[in-house]
């Protein structure tokens, strides 16, 4: 990349730390560039406000704010949540966040005839992965900057300081300085004491969780949510039809009062180091569940079988970041055509961290109680099975009589 041919700059923005001293570091080294900040809103609420008096404060010429929430939770994240996709029972939070994200930045930077692309990601992380695989997905010839691959700053504490020295107001302190990403998905939470597996998470101290509470502070009466499914989208809960964003939003409230999502984990990150994480998706959690136990009812075995093994190369390929690729593409078409059938309502309790079925109903259900029953029925002639165990013990027999005849000890 020749620095001179560098003139206007758009960066993925998020007021957060990285970003927030990387425009006046883009404009000390690199010819006092044009910067263009672009920030989606999925979700994060609290952390958009005044952004862009912070972005024009600090030297950005202009500051785009785009909503994408919507687009977010019916695109990116209720698919996979269809197919069932963990990374390591990691709901995937901050990985469905980043290709929505990456793909308007890049359509902003193309109508904006920019010369480059900026991000905040280190180069320790998984993100820096995300983004550019979507910037080249949709802009494969565009330069990308990553400040954390070029500059001399080592750590968050040197961070701080560049901020002090250039007046770039921050609304962390060198004491409280987890490493956070938040949406209407998911909070995760790196750094500090937490970067010690040794370390037990400080659920119960003031400010340490933000989405909900921990399960020994939730109440003592468990509390019932039914959620209703239409081929496999969730479309109402208790019997108020949502969109996706206030379906989202009420079961963050509701998972939240009772200490659902928290989840503890040291996970492998795509670029070879073990990493500790604290993760609270409450709502996540509740829909991960019921939609799971719906589909106990509604998906054949060998259908449900195979897709198991399907939800966890898509897992894999979201957290790499391999979104806009022709594979994704293809397990997404074969998890939608799963879910023809898979309408219906799930009650569950929640009571202190714990979700447990109450109630699972659905036109489609595969489960007939007439076949199921232990009482005497008229459907199912258990004389039956004698064949069906020959035929399916033949070859075990086969082996067995090779190993008498050889005398081949067991």
């Amino acid at each position: 990349m020749n620095k001179n041919n560098i003139k206007k700059v758009v960066l993925a923005y998020s007021g957060g730390l990285d970003t927030s001293i990387i425009i006046p570091w883009l404009k000390e080294n690199y010819n006092n560039c044009e910067v263009i900040a672009v920030s989606g809103n999925v979700g994060q609420s609290d952390e958009l406000e005044g952004l862009e008096e912070k972005a024009l404060k600090t030297g950005a010429s202009k500051i785009y704010v785009e909503d994408l929430t919507k687009e977010f939770l019916e695109d990116y994240v209720f698919p996979c949540m269809q197919a069932g996709a963990k990374y390591e029972d990691y709901l995937l939070g901050t990985a469905f966040a980043r290709p929505p994200i990456a793909k308007r930045i890049v359509e902003i930077a193309l109508a904006e005839g920019a010369d480059a692309i900026c991000h905040g990601c280190t180069g320790k992380g998984n993100d820096q992965v995300r983004f550019e695989m979507a910037i080249k997905a949709f802009a494969p010839d565009m330069p990308i900057i990553a400040p954390w691959r070029e500059w001399n700053i080592k750590s968050r504490s040197e961070e701080i300081d560049y901020a002090e020295a250039h007046n770039v107001p921050l609304k962390i302190n060198r004491e409280t300085n987890y490493s956070k990403d938040k949406n209407i998905w998911h909070l995760s939470h790196e750094g500090l004491d937490l970067e010690d597996p040794a370390n037990e998470p400080l659920y119960n101290k003031p400010g340490f969780l933000e989405m909900g509470v921990s399960p020994e502070m939730a109440p003592d009466k468990p509390t019932y949510v039914t959620i209703h499914f239409e081929a496999g989208v969730p479309t109402a809960v208790d019997g108020k039809e949502m969109g996706a964003v206030e379906l989202v939003t009420t079961l963050n409230k509701l998972g939240g009062e009772n200490g659902i999502g928290l989840l503890d984990i040291v996970e492998n990150r795509l670029v070879g180091m073990k990493c500790r994480g604290v993760y609270e998706t409450p709502g996540g959690a509740i829909l991960y569940k019921a939609h799971s136990a719906l589909e106990m009812l509604c998906l054949d075995k060998e259908t449900s079988h195979y897709k198991a093994l399907v939800a966890q190369k898509l897992a894999e390929a979201v957290y790499n970041g391999q979104w806009f690729t022709p594979l994704t593409e293809a397990i997404l078409a074969f998890v939608k055509s799963t879910q023809k059938y898979v309408t219906g309502d799930v009650k569950l309790k929640l009571y202190k961290g714990n979700m447990i079925n109450a109630s699972i109903t659905s036109p489609y259900s595969l489960y007939d109680p007439e076949i199921a029953t232990f009482d005497e029925d008229e459907v199912y002639n258990q004389a039956d099975a004698s064949g069906f165990i020959n035929l399916w013990g033949l070859s075990t027999k086969v082996y067995a009589r090779m190993k008498a005849k050889n005398k081949i000890e067991q």
